[in-house]
């Protein structure tokens, strides 16, 4: 890897630990359905795709919820809840590591998202290391629901390097999926697939940068 300037970082699995079965299993015990038969419902669905595009506000997908899970007394307080059971700590290390880092490259966070999520990981956030939002550590924040556009599509990576004034060439990009990591490399995105319990902490590129 050459000439970086930029470094562009995933959320979730790379700044915070998630662990999505969590939330398939609080749904499924909400309803008395199995696993399976609940992520088979959501999949058929496109429920989180289209949630995290911003094609359904909160409101929507919540009622979304109530109906494909045959749950309409479901409270948003009780779908939040299940919703939001995989999301799960940020080391503090980590943000360490991006103060750091900021000293010398253009720091920016894209993510596949929603508002519901966020606005939990926010306050996680501010619980493990005092920091109220991710605009304190990053240059600028590109969340899915809020620009309409999902990795791994390669326009939103397109969207970043237009909107930043970066080149392609000299921006790292660092997430867990390997399908987000394939697409950025086809415009010349310098990539780390990052496969979690690695750490963006343990990455030698980034600790050789002090």
């Amino acid at each position: 890897m050459k000439n970086i300037k930029n470094i562009i970082f995933d959320l979730g699995a790379v700044i915070i630990d998630i662990h999505v079965p969590k939330s398939f299993e609080a749904f499924a015990q909400l309803s008395g359905k199995s696993v399976e038969e609940v992520v088979a419902i959501f999949k058929a669905n496109e429920l989180f795709e289209r949630h995290e595009t911003g094609h359904l506000s909160d409101e929507v997908f919540r009622n979304e919820i109530r109906r494909l899970l045959e749950l309409p007394h479901l409270s948003d307080l009780e779908i939040d809840t299940a919703w939001n059971a995989l999301l799960l700590e940020i080391p503090p290390r980590r943000i360490e590591l991006l103060q750091k880092l900021a000293s010398k490259y253009r720091l920016f966070l894209l993510s596949n998202t929603n508002q519901i999520h966020y606005e939990v990981v926010e306050q996680i956030l501010h619980q493990s290391v005092g920091v109220k939002t991710f605009e304190e550590l990053f240059e600028k924040v590109y969340l899915s629901h809020r620009i309409a556009l999902r990795k791994p599509n390669v326009d939103i990576y397109h969207y970043v390097l237009n909107d930043a004034g970066l080149k392609a060439e000299e921006s790292l990009f660092i997430d867990d999926n390997e399908a987000n990591i394939l697409s950025a490399q086809t415009i010349d995105i310098q990539v780390i697939h990052l496969i979690p319990p690695q750490c963006i902490t343990e990455l030698n590129l980034l600790q050789d940068s002090f």
